[in-house]
């Protein structure tokens, strides 16, 4: 989910300190970072129980963090947006442009529910590079930077990078009440350069594949509306439900293609034409990413390519998630010779496509479909990158 408090780019660390001091003055004891994610490919198949594939990239959020002295919390950021100071934690969420502050609340009052030592109080400052609106997961990579600080702060020991992305996902479904699955702070926590996150999202399972050299990740992102908890998301999340309630499995993941197919046959359990739809994309989205995995692990991108693709027309067809700007994109991208595939990112309803390109993908040719798309959508290039981790002690 896109937050508001997004600052243009990163602040070197002196720098963050520096805001810090002039915030609370005094300095920071720690400061944590945690990258977003691109979402390869697997839309919506993580609460459903299937598979996905994400990679770490190369824009974080980034907090500096210290104890407060009167046990208050106190919340700024960079971008500007008012800052907070509250005595206790409220009992519920908080509303209007206040909201950004229930994902490091959440992650505090988690910390608790899982049974680990919190900070009495704390002095926070954030700062992000990544864009908002652009499904590159901003709320969690807020919440996995928030929850190594307050550790930190708390004298915890480390958190394995599986603790931590459940710990961070519990914040936003419980505090924040978005229904979202393990992707996001799964790849967040999990993210390494040159290589994609796989989760099993039954498990959860986490692992790691190669990302083949002479690849690169190119995202547009139309500045759509990206209004996960507007209800667009829980809506689906409640259809894909639904279906496997009718279908009689636990998650739509529990299926393949062919056993959905016979179900739906005559004489099986039908479905209500929409929610038919759901479970079918769900269902072969979950087959798609494991012949992804398999396709990236004997290095055929062609075949990469055609699944990034054919996951963006079930998003569009069956999901209907997509918007006529992101298919537009996608219809501009699969025509370029250097592009191997296209697909929207992220949850859906707006925000941005990815298209995995070759070497010889330019920002020339980038700028140029750009153009052509009529949506005027900003253009990032982005590497893979390492995980979450605190990378600064005072």
């Amino acid at each position: 989910m896109a937050l508001t408090f997004l600052s243009v780019s990163n602040l070197p660390l002196l720098n963050l300190t520096a805001q810090f001091q002039q915030a609370y003055g005094y300095r920071p004891t720690v400061i944590a970072r945690a990258p977003g994610r691109v979402e390869f490919i697997g839309n919506h198949t993580d609460y459903n129980g299937g598979a996905v594939l994400g990679a770490a990239i190369d824009r974080y959020v980034t907090v500096a963090a210290a104890p407060n002295a009167m046990g208050h919390f106190r919340l700024h950021s960079t971008s500007g947006a008012k800052p907070m100071d509250l005595a206790a934690v409220p009992a519920g969420r908080l509303t209007g442009a206040d909201s950004w502050a229930n994902y490091p609340l959440g992650v505090w009052r988690s910390i608790g529910d899982f049974k680990l030592p919190q900070p009495a109080g704390f002095d926070l400052l954030v700062d992000s590079d990544l864009p908002g609106g652009a499904g590159l997961s901003s709320s969690a990579a807020l919440e996995l930077s928030t929850a190594l600080a307050f550790l930190e702060l708390a004298g915890a020991a480390p958190l394995a990078p599986e603790r931590l992305a459940a710990l961070g996902r519990h914040a936003e479904n419980d505090y924040v009440g978005v229904p979202c699955g393990i992707l996001d702070q799964g790849t967040s926590a999990f993210g390494r350069a040159g290589q994609l996150v796989h989760i099993d999202c039954r498990g959860p399972k986490f692992s790691r594949v190669p990302l083949p050299a002479g690849t690169h990740l190119w995202i547009f992102n139309t500045k759509e509306k990206h209004a996960l908890i507007d209800g667009l998301y829980a809506t689906r999340h409640r259809e894909c439900l639904s279906a496997a309630q009718t279908l009689g499995v636990a998650l739509l993941a529990d299926l393949t293609p062919a056993q959905l197919d016979k179900i739906g046959a005559p004489g099986g359990r039908a479905l209500p034409p929409k929610i038919a739809r759901r479970a079918k994309h769900i269902v072969e989205e979950h087959a798609r990413v494991h012949d992804t995995v398999e396709a990236l692990q004997r290095g055929d991108l062609a075949t990469v390519g055609r699944l990034l693709t054919a996951s963006h027309r079930s998003s569009q067809h069956l999901f209907e998630n997509s918007t006529p700007g992101l298919d537009r994109l996608v219809d501009l991208l699969e025509k370029h010779p250097a592009v191997y595939g296209a697909r929207l990112t992220g949850g859906g309803f707006g925000g941005a496509v990815m298209a995995l390109a070759g070497d010889a993908f330019t920002a020339a040719d980038a700028e140029a479909i750009a153009a052509q798309s009529g949506s005027h959508p900003e253009i990032i290039h982005l590497l893979s990158a390492d995980g979450a981790a605190v990378v600064w002690k005072g």
